[in-house]
């Protein structure tokens, strides 16, 4: 995407203001490139300057320069927001940069070659077409930047529950990542209310305070206001009071703990893992409970560069013998799509 820009001619703008465009901008930089305007929603238009440009509604700058590229900033799975940006894609091209959330180079033509070999290894483990299509599209669209590939394989978490993870009334379910409760809620709906136990970890102080004000008294449910990790100990921990905060040396220490030293032994059928970047070292740290229970998993793909093919690739190796499938949920850019292994 990066170098059709480059021999395009089209002027190119932003929509969006913050981390996103900040990194987007940058990036541009990198191939001599810069935007010539910057727009956000018409709600959001208040006379504001983001990176030297005075912030403008998107007829203006239509206005402006008529034929240009637009490229999307933020994530969004909002529907009326997804729908605005449909609805400027029939006016002009609309592209969404694929940025790295934490860590990583650009997820570019290049570096799918450079990894050919093992994209194809996790290609060739998905279980069904539909998996596959997820696969395809997303690593084209994080190529292309084309946001048509995810709106082709967009499905639901109702479908997953359904399809692949077939949940019990008896389930174990380990929420690593666990926010304020909301996949708790979506969890205990799947099963009707019904589970053995439930252990919730959440490492920001914020979220975990509404986590214990929902379910500090249920039952069997346990929370843990730590990171997931490979091995216990303490980690540096930005806080931002929200899904993104994140590990990082600059931060405050915080508890962290292994999964497999959470449970000491005790079973497991239900894993989810969604912590911000740490999950190669969330999945070391769960490998006995792996090894011995085989538990259900979702795991999220999307938070490195190296995440599509290294995360797969690491469950392999501790256990070769499960079912691996792939969903993109309602998003952009491909920030919700999950590994599920059963």
């Amino acid at each position: 995407m990066w170098n059709y820009l480059k021999n395009e001619n089209r002027p190119i703008v932003i929509y969006g203001m913050g981390n996103g465009a900040d990194k987007i901008i940058d990036t541009l930089k990198e191939y001599n490139l810069s935007p010539v305007g910057v727009f956000a929603s018409d709600d959001f238009v208040r006379g504001q300057s983001f990176r030297g440009y005075k912030v403008k509604r998107y007829d203006q700058l239509k206005q402006e320069f008529q034929n240009m590229i637009v490229l999307v900033a933020f994530g969004t799975q909002r529907d009326e927001v997804l729908d605005n940006i449909k609805r400027i894609a029939k006016e002009t091209e609309v592209l969404a940069p694929d940025v790295p959330v934490f860590e990583g180079g650009l997820f570019t033509r290049e570096y799918a070659l450079a990894h050919r070999r093992e994209l194809e290894e996790v290609y060739d483990m998905l279980y069904d077409e539909t998996s596959k299509k997820v696969f395809y599209n997303t690593i084209m669209y994080r190529i292309t930047g084309k946001i048509d590939y995810l709106f082709e394989i967009e499905t639901t978490a109702d479908e997953a529950y359904k399809n692949i993870l077939k949940l019990s009334d008896d389930e174990v379910y380990c929420d690593l990542g666990a926010y304020n409760g909301d996949t708790i809620d979506e969890f205990l709906n799947e099963t009707n209310g019904n589970f053995d136990e439930i252990y919730a970890l959440e490492p920001d102080r914020k979220n975990f305070k509404k986590l214990k004000n929902s379910y500090g008294e249920k039952k069997n449910v346990f929370l843990i206001n730590a990171a997931a990790s490979d091995k216990s100990g303490q980690i540096g921990f930005m806080t931002n009071g929200g899904r993104h905060s994140v590990v990082s040396k600059d931060g405050n220490l915080i508890s962290a703990f292994s999964l497999d030293d959470v449970l000491d032994g005790k079973r497991a059928s239900y894993i989810k893992v969604d912590v911000e970047g740490m999950e190669e070292k969330a999945i070391i740290g769960m490998k006995n409970t792996i090894l011995k229970y085989k538990p259900k998993m979702l795991i999220s793909a999307y938070h490195k560069t190296d995440d599509y093919f290294l995360l797969p690739l690491l469950v392999k190796s501790i256990r070769n013998d499960y079912k691996v499938y792939m969903r993109h949920y309602k998003y952009i850019p491909a920030w919700d799509t999950q590994f599920y292994f059963v």
